[in-house]
């Protein structure tokens, strides 16, 4: 099986997790019962430390799986070149023709982008909405504006981008 049919197998699987939730109990009770004791006693005591904890810690999961999944070498080359690209994509601003032509050639990037980040993106995706199924369960029974005016996926959202910089650098990640 090639990568693109693995990735929409598990896309698909991905999808169907959230779509059983409620009608397929299994899914929904397993999750229930692993993260009500260890991330529903976290956000209990502190939802404000619990949401930067659970997101530091999702965060440095999904870039351990990166670290180890994917070609470091290799996506350090593909990142190269793409920069060489864009610099020479700003010399000819003013040459449409050129431009288009260069847009042309960075689209190239985005199979091979897609080939190295899949293996990582099929070992994350799944846990990932599982997590933020319970999040939507938790948050739906205890509701709660995270800092004052952020809901629970906007605060992960902006948390996970903040907290991905440091941590992408200290794992030495492109």
């Amino acid at each position: 099986m090639n990568g693109t049919k693995k990735f929409l197998l598990f896309f698909i699987l991905a999808l169907a997790v959230p779509a059983l939730w409620n009608s397929f109990p299994p899914i929904k009770n397993v999750v229930h019962f692993i993260l009500d004791p260890t991330a529903g006693t976290l956000l209990n005591w502190n939802v404000h430390i619990g949401i930067i904890i659970l997101t530091a810690l999702l965060t440095i999961l999904i870039t351990v799986v990166q670290k180890y999944s994917i070609d470091q070498q290799a996506m350090r080359s593909l990142k190269e070149e793409q920069k060489k690209l864009q610099e020479e994509m700003k010399k000819y601003k003013d040459h449409p023709e050129k431009l288009l032509e260069l847009q042309k050639k960075s689209l190239e990037f985005i199979p091979r982008t897609f080939e190295l980040t899949l293996k990582s993106s099929l070992y994350t995706i799944i846990p990932i909405i599982l997590f933020f199924r319970w999040f939507q369960d938790y948050f739906t029974v205890h509701p709660t504006k995270i800092f004052g005016f952020l809901g629970w996926f906007w605060a992960y959202l902006i948390l996970a981008v903040l907290l991905s910089i440091p941590i992408r650098k200290m794992f030495k990640l492109p």
